[in-house]
C-alpha cells in the first residue's frame, strides 16, 4: 500500500526556540529527520508540513519537500490531516506522522506503526518500547497498556499498570511500555480523528491520542525491542544529540 510520511514542524516551540531550524550534524533538525524517513523502505513520499515560510525556504535549499499549512492548527495531527486531504496526496492509502524532533526514532517503530494499519487489523497504528518501572513516576514519559492482540487500551502520564502488590514487581516490569510518538492512519480514520471534538480525557492528560480511543476507534501498538531513543526538546537535548550524531550515522552506514 502507498504510504505518505508527513513530518509536522511548528516553528513556535518555547523550550527550544526555532527548533526545526536548529542545527544537528550541521543541518537543520527537521531536514535530518526528513532525510532519515525518506530513505526508509516502504515510504513512497515524505513531506514536511509547517506553518512557517522560514522553515519552507530553508528546507527548499536542503532539497526537502515541504507544504505550507495553516498557523491555527492545535496539534501536529491536524497539520498532517490538512496535507493528507490535498488533491496532490490523495493517492496514498496510509499516512504516517513522524515527529520532527525525533531524529533517532527507530525504523522498526515507523514500520511497526504502519503495519498495524496496512494489515487491515486496525484503523490507527502507533508504537511502544520496553521500559523500566522507573518511568512510572515520570509524567513527561507517556505509558501505554495494550490488549493481548496489540490494541491500545489506554495511554497515560500516570503509573500504569499500577503496582498494587509488591510481590508482582517483576511482572509489572515486563508490562511497562513507553509510548513512541509515531502514528499511522488509514486516510478515512485520520479525517475522522480530526473531526472529533476534544475529549475530557484528552484534556485532563494532555494526550491527543485519547480522543480517537475514547470514540471507539481501534489503534494497534507495535512493540519494538529496543528502548525509546531520546527526542530533542531542550538546549541540553540538542547538545546531547549533536554529541552522538556522527556515531549514529556511522552505525547506520
Amino acid at each position: 500500500m502507498a504510504i505518505l510520511a508527513v513530518i509536522p514542524a511548528r516553528l513556535g516551540a518555547t523550550r527550544l526556540p526555532r527548533k526545526p531550524l536548529r542545527l544537528l550534524g550541521g543541518a537543520p533538525l527537521v531536514a535530518q529527520v526528513w532525510r532519515r524517513v525518506s530513505a526508509l523502505d516502504g515510504i513512497a513520499r515524505c513531506i514536511v508540513a509547517t506553518d512557517s515560510e522560514d522553515v519552507r525556504d530553508v528546507l527548499a535549499r536542503e532539497g526537502a519537500e515541504c507544504a505550507l499549512t495553516s498557523p491555527n492548527h492545535p496539534s501536529g495531527t491536524d497539520r498532517v490531516a490538512e496535507v493528507a486531504a490535498r488533491d496532490a496526496y490523495r493517492q496514498y492509502d496510509i499516512v504516517v506522522n513522524v515527529q520532527g524532533d525525533e531524529p533517532f526514532i527507530a525504523a522498526d517503530a515507523i514500520h511497526g506503526a504502519t503495519e498495524m494499519v496496512s494489515s487491515g487489523r486496525f484503523e490507527l497504528g502507533t508504537a511502544s518500547a520496553p521500559a523500566t518501572a522507573s518511568i512510572l513516576q515520570t509524567p513527561h514519559v507517556v505509558k501505554v497498556v495494550t490488549a493481548d492482540d496489540g490494541r491500545a487500551l489506554y495511554f497515560s502520564r500516570a503509573a500504569i499498570p499500577y503496582l498494587r502488590d509488591e510481590t508482582d514487581a517483576a511482572v509489572q516490569a515486563t508490562a511497562v511500555r513507553q509510548h513512541i510518538g509515531v502514528y499511522a492512519y488509514r486516510r478515512d480514520a485520520l479525517a475522522r480523528w480530526v473531526a472529533l471534538p476534544e475529549h475530557r480525557l484528552e484534556r485532563i492528560e494532555r494526550l491527543e491520542q485519547l480522543r480517537p480511543l475514547a470514540a471507539g476507534m481501534s489503534m494497534g501498538v507495535a512493540a519494538t525491542a529496543d528502548v525509546a531513543p531520546p527526542g530533542v526538546d531542550t538546549e541540553e537535548d540538542l547538545a546531547h544529540a549533536n554529541a552522538r550524531w556522527d556515531d549514529f550515522i556511522a552505525r547506520r552506514s
